[in-house]
């Protein structure tokens, strides 16, 4: 199983954090369409690509160690959660519902601020999709 330096997870959390909050209180929309590009490069090309992942390795001169990490798959399933909810806070953006571009994009700050703390939202999603999956595997079965 490949695995993700958890530098880099937190470091792509920290960069969602203060982006939904300079959206949030200036009412910058546009900031919210920036971090769906990034979400986006980071969940096709991976850490390579990820905007904030590049940044915290240029800022720090960060060398890869194989101290605590989190699998490949559960981190682009976070990501590819972050990526639906900013696209969901854009399409609402797009037709004239600030308030629910801004909600969602309120989620988004809850989830990455959360998992900063200690607690993933994501995981606990992806690990009860992994309990569905695998009970109807066993009924059909």
């Amino acid at each position: 199983m490949r695995e993700v330096p958890i530098s880099f997870v937190k470091a792509n959390q920290t960069g969602i954090v203060v982006f939904v909050l300079l959206a949030l209180a200036f009412q910058w929309a546009w900031l919210v369409g920036i971090l769906w590009v990034i979400q986006v490069l980071g969940l096709v090309g991976g850490a390579k690509w990820n905007v904030f992942v590049v940044a915290f390795k240029k800022i720090f001169s960060y060398k890869v160690t194989t101290a605590e990490t989190q699998a490949q798959e559960l981190t682009r399933f976070n990501n590819a959660l972050a990526v639906l909810f900013l696209s969901i806070s854009l399409a609402a953006f797009a037709i004239g519902w600030a308030f629910v571009g801004y909600l969602f994009a309120g989620f988004l700050l809850l989830a990455a601020g959360a998992a900063l703390l200690g607690y993933c939202v994501g995981c606990t999603i992806y690990f009860q999709y992994k309990q569905f999956v695998n009970r109807q595997r066993f009924k059909r079965g």
